[in-house]
């Protein structure tokens, strides 16, 4: 059956998975680097690309900082 553990199982391997791509090798290359989401003239700023790019950095950042603190 699908409990409350295995969906915390699932929920945490997808953040791990997240955590550990890297930019410089997956994320540029595909168009989901922090460079490619800077927005040029008359760009919305509010794309689903973007949000998604945010989602990534804010991911990795606050697993890096609490890597730290530990």
């Amino acid at each position: 059956m699908f409990g409350l553990g295995r969906l915390f199982y699932v929920v945490l391997l997808l953040i791990n998975s997240i955590a550990v791509l890297s930019e410089e090798r997956f994320l540029s290359r595909i168009g989901l680097g922090r460079q490619s989401n800077q927005a040029v003239f008359g760009q919305q700023e509010n794309t689903t690309k973007s949000k998604l790019v945010q989602l990534i950095t804010a991911v990795q950042t606050l697993l890096r900082s609490m890597f730290i603190c530990f």
